[in-house]
């Protein structure tokens, strides 16, 4: 068994304008190592829409990637306040953004549910007050 190739990123909660850069760092990444595009999206999608919601609701958090030969496992930790109803949460179009978020795009409830569209396993931990951990994983 080989190891994996891992990868770290901390998303930071402060700044809208750097949201995504991990997603981004990702795509490259994987597109490096030869990655078809069709995985690659899927785990760009999914990251991006996890490191969106770290910022909105957690003010940031980490995101690792493991790339193993028969997948890739995406997992994002915050200590935001965590998630109240995770099968609410998981509707489309619910969403407990502020209206200052959904003024510049964000917000429409349809994070979560991408996440879980674009991956082929996902696992949400969370605990109020505490906050949340999601563990994706894209199969190659």
């Amino acid at each position: 068994m080989s190891t994996p190739l891992v990868f770290h990123y901390v998303v930071d909660g402060e700044n809208f304008t750097s949201a995504g850069e991990a997603s981004v760092q990702v795509k490259k990444n994987l597109r490096v190592l030869g990655i078809s595009p069709e995985i690659i999206r899927r785990v760009s999608i999914a990251m991006y829409e996890g490191e969106i919601n770290m910022v909105i609701h957690a003010g940031g958090g980490e995101a690792d990637v493991s790339v193993e030969p028969d997948g890739i496992t995406i997992v994002l930790t915050d200590h935001g306040p965590g998630i109240a109803d995770v099968n609410l949460a998981m509707q489309e179009g619910f969403s407990t953004a502020p209206d200052n978020i959904r003024a510049l795009g964000f917000g429409a409830g349809m994070g979560l549910p991408n996440m879980k569209r674009y991956t082929d396993e996902m696992k949400i931990d969370t605990e109020l007050g505490k906050g949340t951990k999601i563990t994706m994983k894209v199969n190659i």
